[in-house]
This record gives structure tokens, sequence and C-alpha cells, in this order.
């Protein structure tokens, strides 16, 4: 089977992740205080984020591409169903760095986990590769819900 790949397409769902993240960070940049809250040991430097989350934006418009190019009649639920979970995602940033709502942002990663693992189920049954592309995010979310706990409880 040879896979045709539209590119203009693919890059179409790059875009559309790392453009709002993207976006996102700039919006927050100027009130991330991430270098002056009290830490966890395993609180990784800030430059890793915006590389680890370039990476996980990437795959996830991958991922969401290859959703797009099925001919399941699940895949327009299964789309939607994404770009909530991208909303949520981008919120996060808004509560935890310009509103500094730590334990808000706690509950509100939960919620974004919860969305991802759905998401996962759903991407599985329509396209299998498009659903391990969301494993890394999903790891990511969890170890970022440990940090932003620990950051909260660190910093009452």
């Amino acid at each position: 089977m040879k896979l045709k790949i539209d590119v203009k397409k693919l890059l179409y769902h790059i875009f559309i992740p790392v453009f709002l993240g993207s976006f996102i960070g700039f919006l927050t940049a100027s009130s991330n205080n991430y270098a002056d809250l009290n830490q966890p040991a395993f609180a990784p430097p800030g430059i890793v984020f915006p590389i680890v989350w370039t990476i996980l934006y990437i795959l996830m418009g991958v991922s969401s591409y290859l959703i797009s190019q099925t001919d399941s009649n699940q895949k327009e639920e299964a789309l939607l169903l994404y770009g909530v979970q991208l909303l949520v995602n981008l919120l996060w940033s808004i509560w935890f760095f310009l509103l500094k709502w730590y334990l808000f942002s706690f509950f509100w990663i939960i919620l974004l986990i919860g969305l991802v693992v759905w998401i996962i189920i759903k991407f599985y049954h329509i396209s299998k590769p498009s659903a391990y592309l969301q494993i890394p995010y999903l790891l990511w979310l969890i170890f970022a819900a440990i940090l932003n706990l620990a950051v909260y409880l660190l910093n009452r």
C-alpha cells in the first residue's frame, strides 16, 4: 500500500497547533515567572519547555492530519474533540502564567489529560498511528500535572 501525502494539508495541520502554541507562549512570556517560582528538584530548566512543546505540537498536527485523511464517518467528531482539547491546552498557559491560578491550573490539566485519553481512544478506532502519536503528549501532560501540583504546593 502506497501512502499519498498531501503536503499542503499536512503542513496546515502542523501549523495550527505550532502557531497557536507559539502565540500563547508569546502572550504569556512577559508574565512567565517560571524561573522565580519555588520548584521541585525534578523541574526541568525553562528552555526545555518550548523545545518539548514544539515537538509535541508537530506530533499532534501529524496525528490530526492522519485522521483528516481517513474515510471514517467518525473523523469529524474526532477532529472536533481534538480542537476542544487544543483549546483546553492553550488556556492552561493563561490560567497558570498570566493569572497564576496554580491549583485551578492543576485541575485544568487533569481535564486535559482526560480529553487526551479520550482522543487516543477515539483516534485508535480510526487510525492507530494517529493514536500512537498522541502518547508522548499524554506522558508529558502527566509529568506537567505533577510539576504543576508541586509548584502549587511549594508556592502557596
